[in-house]
């Protein structure tokens, strides 16, 4: 029985072997995450990409923050050895237990971004100067990278409301590397988006979110070793 136990062990530690579970598991995380998001990408696909359309694409996307805070806690939480995988445990377990946190960040993250696209789009019917542009473009900015802080925090950490968004404002500055490299990964995201369509960056949901975990590493290290007990 032993000897069986010790194969099993060497099977799943071998660098095959955590290939092979690595695609496995971001195809598992990847069909879920499309599964919850489905809901709101399809009518969103279908939507036109007119400045009117805002209110309803803010609408559409409601199911992509619990989604993506559920792939972030299966991601980090599931180990590479093939003889205990369970990607979708892990996934469905962080989605119940993170969706009203989520939602606390999320909700309030969309209706910001709302606010200051259509004061962007109507610039000129809401009586604002050109120069209005640079500052409500940084200020979107600043908002969607401390949303992203903040989902990771959620997703991985279990803080007030409140101290979670002052976490993820302190580690705007406090990790520039980590805040860097989400701008950069916001930026592939968005150009993907335009170039082809929401469906091709659905298609690559889990590698994506893979690569923001690893980005975000510094912060969550910072965090464990000086917030948590």
């Amino acid at each position: 029985m032993s000897g069986t136990a010790q194969v099993w062990r060497q099977f799943g530690d071998g660098p095959l072997s955590r290939i092979t579970s690595r695609v496995y598991i971001l195809l598992v995380v990847e069909l879920l995450l499309l599964l919850t998001t489905v809901p709101g990408l399809l009518p969103l696909l279908l939507l036109g990409r007119d400045p009117s359309n805002l209110p309803l694409v803010a609408l559409f996307l409601l199911p992509v923050g619990p989604a993506i805070s559920a792939a972030l806690y299966a991601l980090r939480h599931q180990r590479l050895d093939l003889t205990d995988l369970r990607p979708a445990a892990l996934f469905w377990r962080g989605y119940r237990a993170n969706l009203s946190g989520t939602l606390r960040v999320w909700v309030p993250t969309l209706l910001w971004l709302t606010v200051l696209a259509l004061n962007l789009a109507y610039r000129g019917a809401v009586g604002l100067a050109g120069w209005w542009t640079v500052p409500l473009v940084l200020l979107a900015v600043g908002v969607t990278l401390c949303a992203a802080n903040a989902l990771v925090i959620t997703a991985l950490f279990d803080f007030r409301t409140r101290d979670v968004l002052r976490l993820a404002v302190h580690f705007l500055v406090r990790t520039p590397g980590v805040t860097v490299g989400t701008a950069l990964l916001l930026a592939a995201a968005a150009g993907i988006t335009a170039v082809f369509s929401e469906a091709v960056l659905a298609m690559l949901g889990s590698v994506a979110i893979l690569a923001f975990l690893r980005v975000s590493d510094p912060m969550i290290h910072l965090i464990r070793k000086e917030f948590t007990p």
